[in-house]
């Protein structure tokens, strides 16, 4: 899949608009000021860096994060329906949480994380467009993103923290602590992690099905090639080797039936 120029453009605007519309005081100057020092690699990012996964195109990364943040926002308004508290958070916090929950894969200040694949062979037998720079120490994408955040001055609250977190469920073990607990008192005291995960998931899964469902429909699958068969007339060279030292007589008839 890809955007073209007007669609990264546009899905720019909306990203930086939804900062305007949703963020209050001096955070949301500091937070357009922030993405605008980091515009011409953000705009231009990936969501991902292989095929199989999501968004993994220029611009995938914008356009997810815009998903996530609408997505959020309506779901958020389901949990109230069904009779969650959903005064346990702001409109502010559950924003700020979808627009910021992936920040840590723009990389650090002076690298991005996702760089052009320079193996072919990964390129066209894996579906790796890109590839993770190694010029960056490791740390995982929320931990990441929470620095980068605190590191320009951009304070978040404990409920944006714990959602950026744990965006990633029970799919990150390290929210186990968080999410997998049986004591009442060790639960998250408001949903919106749960609201941000659910959003993050659903926009995931719109862009896999938006990219694969139409090359796996039935007129689109490639059929098997025909490769390496056991099932051959004559005895082959391979054949004969494997069967030489097996000594059972029963097992010996069996493989020479299978091949």
């Amino acid at each position: 899949m890809k955007l073209t120029a007007e669609q990264i453009q546009t899905n720019w605007k909306v990203f930086l608009q939804n900062i305007e519309t949703h963020i209050k005081g001096d955070r949301k100057d500091l937070l357009l000021d922030f993405y605008k020092k980091y515009e011409e690699r953000i705009i231009l990012m990936p969501a991902s860096h292989k095929k199989e996964y999501h968004n993994a195109f220029p611009g995938g990364y914008v356009e997810h994060v815009n998903r996530v943040v609408q997505a959020a926002l309506a779901i958020s308004e389901l949990w109230d329906t069904f009779g969650a508290d959903t005064q346990t958070y702001t409109k502010e916090e559950l924003v700020f949480s979808a627009i910021n929950h992936d920040l840590g894969k723009m990389g650090d200040e002076e690298n991005e994380s996702y760089i052009p694949q320079t193996d072919q062979w990964r390129k066209d037998k894996l579906g790796e467009d890109y590839m993770h720079n190694k010029a960056i120490p490791f740390a995982s994408v929320p931990d990441r993103g929470l620095y980068l955040l605190q590191s320009h001055g951009i304070k978040y609250t404990f409920n944006e923290m714990l959602a950026i977190q744990t965006h990633d469920g029970l799919y990150d073990d390290a929210n186990t602590k968080y999410l997998k607990t049986f004591m009442p008192e060790t639960k998250p005291r408001t949903c919106l992690p749960y609201v941000l995960h659910q959003a993050d998931m659903m926009a995931a899964r719109i862009e896999f099905e938006k990219e694969w469902l139409p090359k796996l429909s039935k007129n689109n699958v490639e059929k098997p090639k025909s490769q390496f068969t056991l099932s051959s007339g004559k005895k082959s060279p391979t054949k004969n080797k494997a069967l030489t030292n097996i000594k059972s007589e029963g097992l010996k008839n069996m493989l020479d039936n299978l091949w």
